[in-house]
């Protein structure tokens, strides 16, 4: 028998060999790497099995993770250093169970094969939000899902007859540039805008069935000036980039729900290019409607980021340099609706 502090050896044993490569992946992106650097243990693929040395409590944490991974490998997907991280963090936060459930939580397959899942638990938190509430507002940086995920529930919805068209749409607001310098008309100007929306719907109908579903006005994609005046029922509506909406934009568009309709409102409240001075739409819905039934508001944190490791370590830089930093005058700090659980 092995004494306590004795590097003891543990074997896995895997389905097929689709299962070890996604162990395995490439001379760069190696997740035995990741879980060797992370829990100090020797993991190495022997055929169809996955053989980890190490002292006990390595051993014991590196086995926890490759479990909590399972559902990812289990079915030859790749895995990523945010899948990692997360399953990390569950194991660290004793939330390990939640996390299986998340690994396990497909949500539509992209034109590519890759299954499409929740990734971290706030996106979890997030998806199931958007299940249950007519309105749900997600708040947080660059990279975390908000709109992909978004589109992924309103295509599963539109799928399963539970609406009859999506409308997509974001506030044309320059960042730096302006609309007039675009060549063509209206409609060709505002288009680079939306584009991130029509990226997440080629990713999961392919671009000749959006194009089909955009011509029989199934999908609308349109600028935010377009919704005045307008009923949207039957529909799954979403407004991305809402923290460039004025007060008076964000109220409109709100109030543009019709019945058997729902409406997810995607927005990065430190990213705001209004003019100086001028309340973001984003930022007050948030508070105002903290609290009001029927509306979920999900706060992302870099934690989230989904995109490049590096874009995780960016968002997270210059969150720390804005602490204690004070708003452009008349622009308010967002610090997020008070006395809310961590999901």
């Amino acid at each position: 028998m092995a004494e306590p502090g004795e590097p003891t050896r543990f074997s896995i044993p895997l389905p097929n060999p689709a299962a070890a490569l996604a162990l395995a992946g490439d001379a760069e992106s190696s997740t035995l790497h990741r879980l060797e650097a992370l829990t100090g243990a020797s993991l190495v693929l022997r055929g169809l099995d996955l053989v980890i040395q190490a002292r006990p409590s390595q051993l014991e944490r590196a086995s926890a993770l490759v479990e909590l991974l399972r559902p990812l490998w289990e079915e030859g997907q790749a895995i990523g250093p945010v899948d990692v991280q997360t399953a990390l963090q569950a194991l660290d936060t004793g939330r390990g169970e939640e996390h299986q459930q998340l690994g396990r939580q497909v949500l539509a397959r992209s034109q590519s094969g890759k299954l499409l899942r929740p990734r971290t638990l706030r996106q979890k938190a997030y998806v199931e939000a958007m299940e249950r509430h007519d309105l749900t507002i997600a708040l947080g940086p660059a990279g975390t899902g908000k709109t992909f995920l978004a589109t992924v529930q309103a295509v599963r919805m539109l799928t399963e007859r539970k609406v009859e068209r999506l409308v997509l749409t974001r506030p044309a607001v320059e960042a730096g540039e302006r609309l007039g310098f675009l060549p063509g008309d209206l409609q060709q100007k505002v288009d680079p805008y939306l584009r991130p929306l029509y990226d997440a719907l080629h990713a999961l109908l392919g671009a000749e069935r959006t194009a089909a579903l955009l011509e029989k006005g199934v999908i609308e994609v349109a600028p935010l000036a377009y919704m005045r005046g307008r009923t949207l029922a039957d529909a799954f509506v979403i407004l991305d980039e809402a923290q460039n909406t004025t007060a008076a934009q964000m109220r409109m568009v709100l109030t543009r729900l019709g019945e058997h309709s729902r409406m997810v409102v995607t927005g990065d409240p430190t990213q705001v290019d209004l003019p100086a001075g001028q309340l973001s739409g984003l930022i007050e819905a948030a508070q105002v409607l903290e609290g009001v039934e029927g509306v979920a508001i999900c706060e992302l944190t870099a934690a989230d980021v989904v995109r490049h490791p590096l874009v995780q370590r960016l968002v997270t830089a210059y969150a720390n340099r804005d602490v204690n930093r004070l708003a452009p005058t008349g622009q308010r700090r967002f610090d997020g609706p008070q006395r809310r659980p961590e999901p």
